[in-house]
């Protein structure tokens, strides 16, 4: 799916965001340090977002340690996050199927891969939605950080 602040939300957002504490933790990975400006729009954006998102997920991630599976389920996506609500613009990507992985880098990265292999007609909203958010920025902080492996191989098991 994509978001309006992260480009796009994987397992990586959901996990910093979903598990960040209450108020003051989600400011933190939202990088404000005062009181929350009431227009998501005024608070600080782009890469610095990004990072911080994957700090915050690398400290739920280490503390979890191998007892995490990600899953991502790329099914009616849309351009905004369920937090939108009702404002949350019609899924018009197809869908593409669920990733599960003990990787995150890796289940992030084979998502987003997968958008990007679908042709321009079918992606076009998405891909700008995550390229003008900074987006991928959450994959390469990851590897930065040693999160995991943006190498990866997808088993089909409808194949098998």
């Amino acid at each position: 799916k994509g978001h309006a602040m992260g480009g796009f939300g994987g397992s990586m957002k959901n996990i910093a965001i979903g598990c960040a504490s209450g108020q003051v933790g989600k400011r933190q990975v939202h990088g404000v340090v005062e009181s929350m400006p009431a227009d998501y729009r005024e608070w600080p954006m782009q890469e610095y977002f990004m990072e911080l998102m994957a700090e915050s997920a690398k400290a739920t991630a280490d503390f979890f340690g191998k007892r995490i599976v990600y899953i991502n389920v790329m099914r009616r996506m849309s351009v905004d996050c369920d937090c939108a609500g009702i404002h949350a613009a019609e899924p018009t990507i197809p869908d593409i199927g669920i990733v599960a992985s003990t990787d995150i880098l890796a289940a992030d990265q084979a998502c987003v891969d997968m958008v990007y292999s679908l042709s321009p007609e079918e992606n076009h909203d998405l891909k700008e939605r995550m390229e003008s958010r900074h987006g991928l920025r959450q994959l390469s902080r990851m590897n930065e950080l040693r999160m995991g492996n943006p190498r990866y191989e997808l088993i089909d098991i409808d194949a098998l």
